[in-house]
């Protein structure tokens, strides 16, 4: 991997945590780092997955945010495009050369609307809707830009969020898509997203199978109408085998697999165990700060550093201490032997990749102890 961060004019402390070949016990903390190592092996894992399922892989963006990650996984395989959730956010990958990009959300506001049809003009530019109220707007802009959106009708398979009922409702605004003037009716969008982080086997087998079923009855629905899905996506990092290997869907749209977060390997699989096929890759790395208490200390690595809706991270390599509290900028790890010293370094995983990521500007990529790369976090903070 190539830096694509110049170390010209960059001072450490100043404007970036390390720069290229700056010895990880040297990176300002707190920052977040990729064992490249790890990470490297993660996209090939899924990428030899989907391969042999014989489906593509849309890999999702919203988890690390990184232009430059994207490209790799596209260029090394593993993706044939990606997933993004705002058109900001679409819109900075595209500048830095993703070519392919579905926004796997529905855009309702004017302006997003006109931004999401001028983005078409460079890209291939794929959106989600589930009322059918949406589509005159989204076919006005395409025709002021000259362009063609591609346009998923999005099912609500359990996670009560967006989306329609599946059979029926699908098969109606699929036809007013395809109806459309600049808009292309490209399939469904049917992510279980609840069913993630269920941490049981069979109920989680459940939840997806439920889904499958239901929407195989829709892909079926739509073909009696003549409608052909190109795309029938979703799964993520903790169903993604059920959808693969569903013989339904033929996009899957994993984001997490790649950096891996504490409560993802919380979930079980077949066997009662911890999901091991793919390895943790993202680590908070913080210091040690402060030791005044016999049995605490004090990391640099709080609230600001990390999302905690998916509880609190967990020391990475050790079973003797444990991250147990956070505040605004401090960090308490029990450390009931007192081995922890000042300025001694941790690799934290977080509880939650996805926000946690968005909080940095970048990533520091890390190989046999040293920085090889730092990757921008490209659209962070592109939430509208």
């Amino acid at each position: 991997m190539n830096a694509i961060v110049q170390n010209s004019g960059l001072e450490v402390g100043y404007d970036i945590p390390a720069t290229i070949g700056t010895a990880l016990g040297d990176v300002q903390t707190p920052s977040l780092i990729v064992d490249l190592d790890a990470f490297e092996r993660n996209v090939e894992r899924m990428k030899k997955f989907a391969a042999e399922m014989g489906v593509r892989h849309r890999v999702h963006a919203k988890t690390h945010k990184s232009a430059d990650i994207a490209l790799y996984q596209i260029e090394h395989g593993d993706a044939c495009g990606v997933c993004c959730q705002k058109v900001s956010e679409a819109e900075a990958l595209v500048r830095a050369g993703v070519k392919d990009i579905l926004v796997s959300n529905q855009v309702r506001d004017p302006l997003k609307i006109d931004r999401l049809a001028k983005l078409a003009k460079v890209a291939r530019t794929i959106v989600c809707v589930d009322d059918i109220d949406n589509i005159a707007g989204l076919s006005s802009a395409a025709r002021k830009h000259g362009t063609e959106l591609e346009v998923l009708v999005e099912i609500d398979c359990g996670a009560g969020r967006c989306g329609v009922e599946f059979g029926q409702p699908v098969v109606d605004i699929a036809k007013a898509i395809e109806a459309a003037a600049n808009l292309k009716f490209s399939g469904i969008q049917a992510y279980q997203g609840a069913a993630q982080h269920v941490h049981d086997f069979e109920a989680r087998k459940g939840q997806i199978e439920t889904a499958i079923r239901q929407v195989g009855e829709t892909v079926d629905m739509l073909k009696a109408e003549g409608l052909d899905c190109d795309i029938v996506g979703g799964a993520g990092t903790g169903s993604y085998y059920f959808e693969g290997a569903s013989g339904v869907y033929n996009e899957l749209q994993c984001g997490s697999y790649c950096f891996m977060d504490a409560d993802y390997q919380r979930v079980l699989d077949d066997k009662g165990e911890k999901i091991s096929e793919f390895e943790n890759s993202l680590f908070i790395w913080t210091s040690v700060m402060s030791h005044t208490k016999a049995d605490k200390a004090i990391c640099d690595a709080g609230l600001k550093a990390q999302s905690v809706d998916s509880g609190l991270p967990v020391v990475f390599g050790r079973d003797d201490v444990e991250y147990i509290k956070c505040s605004d900028e401090h960090g308490v790890i029990a450390d009931p032997d007192g081995k922890l010293k000042i300025n001694d370094k941790l690799k934290l995983i977080p509880g939650h990749c996805d926000p946690t990521c968005n909080v940095y500007d970048m990533y520091v990529g890390v190989r046999d102890g040293k920085v090889e790369c730092l990757w921008p976090v490209t659209a962070r903070g592109k939430a509208f």
